[in-house]
């Protein structure tokens, strides 16, 4: 019987092609769509989840308030792991991460800077999973100076051979590493990504005592099945013994009178699977995915196999005076109900199951695309994974029973009689019914379209805000440092060039990777007001190189020798400290046991986003400071290429230590953003689709009815 249905199936949709093109292309692209969409969604939920513990290990962060400006950080002090484990038992094991950039390595006579680098406790491999491939996890980081490479590292340093017993100098701390470890590459699925792993005892700073400062990446593994708010309830006390006393010491104030002046400080717990998806800290050991769009993408894979099967249930119903006299024929001749009711559902599933192999090749070439776009390395393994062609069996049979149902009961349930007598008609409450859901797909389109508009919306406010600075014909050029003292040659050989315009030398940028300073102050020496600030050390060409505006007061001068001592603010301090245009003349002082000093206020910069737009402009002070190693030079001239070949020669004369790079503040300010463009594109892709599936079926129906009215149209003409 089952064959005389499939038989049966085949020769309706030969004999219907229009019908059947139209419902096999639509739902294939439905079905492609929400292959990929699967796939994204379900490497967003995976990162970390590689690690065998990653059900019970948590992240300690910091989080604040002071004079109502958020504090919010990844990372705590350096004693926090071990007084943890220390003080309460359910602490199973913690472990440190101390990131430190892109270091400059040598072997031999070769030179490297392009690895990713962070010192870690002797224990982190036994938190997370990263195999070894060589080496002893347990004892490779134990002793100072020791370093654990990646696979890939290892090809790269030395080719073919055993990395093992190998050391490399850092030249930078004037410092040699013995390997002792070789591990697998880091997970792509991972919320860090490091080559070289050192051994924490190396670094003096790890050993510090001081709950002042914050520069450790802190993870606790706790006992199975344990709540991990269970023991965030008891960091509040944990946080009073321990920051408490050197808190005092350090700002003259107790934590409770901190906390009676409407501020907070804390420290809390977030799950690992929960980083990926669920961080929004300004600076993070990876890049960040957002929850928000994986129910948008998911939302969207929902409405568009809805669509797809939508339209198989329209045609099919509108299509009905085409079966009706076989469906009349075939209850004359004693078939029963269920008998055709199944008679159409292998139809449907015949019509899922072809859509669904078209859909599967529309992924395998989408997917190249795709990943290009959102920066993914997505596969369709089809045999790598027991379950994947189960669960593809399993999507074609729910599809094509849920494009199907109502199809099969509405033809089965025709009147014999009526039919044979060729007194079908089509029910209103059918034609409603179908009516209603052309209706729900283009409310749903309409939708798609009005959310499609609002993200290119923003995403061209963002590229066309003003940013209170200059960025175009920007160039950033770090590492400048590597120079020693010949920088200030460099820097003068580039100010005689006509095509440069200024030149200032500040690691602060606006855009982009920048160094980062909190700064405590009081207004004007008061002790009961204390705020958090961020602190940039420029020089005296910083603000008219970036091409920023004073709105009261005058910027740094070297006629000035009291400005080694001077400050200027942001419109946002000066109103947080309540001085509004009359800021200048106001002192601030900064003071701590490491440090006090009084700055004089000599003017405010206007406004300019130094932060994600996505964040409110905070209040920001400037202060003369040391070179950091990185020149960013303004330029005007079309001969960009040009200029840059010539710095190129130039830097080459006065070192070989390394390279000359460079890049453009405009592009940097992109980047920021490179996630949300890429995002943005995916969901006007998505969204142009769905709206091309429910326009396919509204073409379908139109087609329909017109051969419906072919009698009526010939009578007519």
């Amino acid at each position: 019987m089952f064959k005389n249905h499939l038989k049966i199936a085949f020769r309706s949709l030969v004999r219907n092609k229009a019908f059947s093109i139209i419902n096999i292309s639509g739902l294939a692209i439905g079905l492609a769509t929400c292959l990929i969409i699967m796939l994204f969604v379900q490497d967003e939920l995976s990162y970390d989840r590689f690690n065998e513990k990653a059900d019970r290990t948590v992240r300690v962060i910091f989080r604040g308030t002071v004079q109502g400006q958020k504090m919010n950080e990844p990372n705590v002090m350096p004693p926090t792991a071990q007084t943890l484990k220390k003080d309460y038992p359910e602490v199973l094991e913690a472990t440190r991460i101390r990131y430190y950039g892109r270091p400059r390595i040598m072997y031999g006579e070769q030179t490297f800077r392009d690895n990713s680098f962070a010192f870690v406790d002797s224990n982190f491999f036994q938190v997370f999973s990263i195999p070894f491939l060589k080496g002893d996890p347990k004892t490779a980081l134990s002793q100072p100076n020791s370093i654990v490479v990646s696979k890939t590292l290892a090809h790269k340093y030395f080719g073919d051979k055993d990395p093992i017993g190998k050391v490399l100098t850092f030249i930078d701390g004037n410092t040699t590493c013995k390997i002792t470890g070789l591990v697998d590459d880091v997970p792509e699925n991972s919320h860090f990504h490091f080559d070289l792993f050192a051994s924490m005892s190396s670094l003096d700073e790890a050993r510090n005592n001081s709950w002042m400062v914050s520069e450790f990446y802190t993870y606790l593994v706790l006992p199975s099945g344990y709540n991990y708010k269970t023991l965030e309830a008891k960091l509040p006390k944990f946080v009073e013994k321990y920051i408490g006393p050197q808190f005092l010491q350090e700002m003259g104030m107790s934590l409770d009178q901190y906390h009676k002046k409407g501020n907070d400080i804390g420290l809390y717990l977030q799950p690992l699977t929960d980083i990926h998806l669920h961080s929004n800290f300004a600076y993070d050991l990876g890049t960040p995915g957002d929850i928000r769009y994986v129910y948008i993408f998911a939302a969207i894979a929902i409405f568009m196999l809805f669509i797809a099967c939508i339209n198989f249930m329209n045609l099919s119903t509108a299509g009905a005076s085409r079966r009706s006299r076989e469906v009349g024929i075939r209850k004359v001749l004693g078939s029963l109900k269920q008998e055709l009711v199944k008679q159409f559902l292998v139809e449907s599933i015949l019509v899922s199951t072809i859509s669904l192999i078209l859909a599967v090749g529309l992924v395998y070439l989408a997917l190249p695309v795709f990943n290009s776009l959102a920066d993914k390395t997505l596969t369709l393994q089809l045999l790598s994974h027991t379950y994947v062609m189960p669960l593809l069996i399993l999507v074609a049979l729910i599809t094509g029973l849920l494009a199907g149902s109502y199809p099969a009961f509405f033809l089965s349930s025709f009147n014999p009689v009526a039919v044979l007598k060729a007194r079908f008609t089509t029910s209103k409450k059918t034609s409603g019914l179908r009516s209603g859901l052309v209706v729900f797909q283009f409310f749903i389109s309409i939708i798609l379209i009005i959310s499609t508009t609002v993200v290119q919306q923003q995403l061209g406010y963002i590229q066309h805000k003003k940013l209170g600075y200059d960025k175009e014909q920007v160039l950033v050029l770090p590492d400048t440092w590597m120079l020693g003292k010949k920088e200030e040659i460099f820097r003068q050989q580039l100010l005689q060039d006509p095509r440069v315009v200024s030149v200032s030398a500040s690691g602060y940028l606006p855009a982009g990777p920048s160094y980062n300073n909190n700064f405590f102050v009081n207004p004007d020496d008061n002790p009961t007001q204390m705020y958090k600030t961020l602190r940039y050390d420029v020089d005296y060409d910083y603000i008219p190189t970036l091409g920023m505006e004073m709105v009261t007061g005058r910027n740094f001068s070297r006629d000035f020798a009291t400005d080694s001592s001077g400050i200027i603010i942001n419109e946002t301090a000066a109103k947080a400290f309540g001085w509004g245009m009359n800021a200048p003349g106001h002192s601030i002082t900064h003071s701590s046991n490491f440090d006090m000093k009084t700055y004089k206020v000599i003017g405010v910069v206007k406004d300019f986003h130094f932060k994600s737009l996505h964040e409110l402009i905070s209040p920001l002070l400037m202060v003369i400071g040391q070179n950091s190693g990185t020149l960013i030079v303004k330029t005007k001239t079309k001969d960009l290429p040009g200029l840059l070949t010539e710095m190129d020669n130039r830097w080459k004369k006065l070192t070989s230590e390394a390279p000359f790079s460079y890049s453009f503040l405009d592009e940097r300010f992109k980047n920021i953003y490179q996630s949300e463009q890429k995002t943005g594109t995916i969901l006007g892709i998505f969204a142009g689709l769905t709206i091309f599936v429910a326009c396919l079926g509204l073409f379908g129906l139109a087609t329909f009815t017109a051969e419906q009215r072919t009698k009526e149209i010939g009578i007519r003409k």
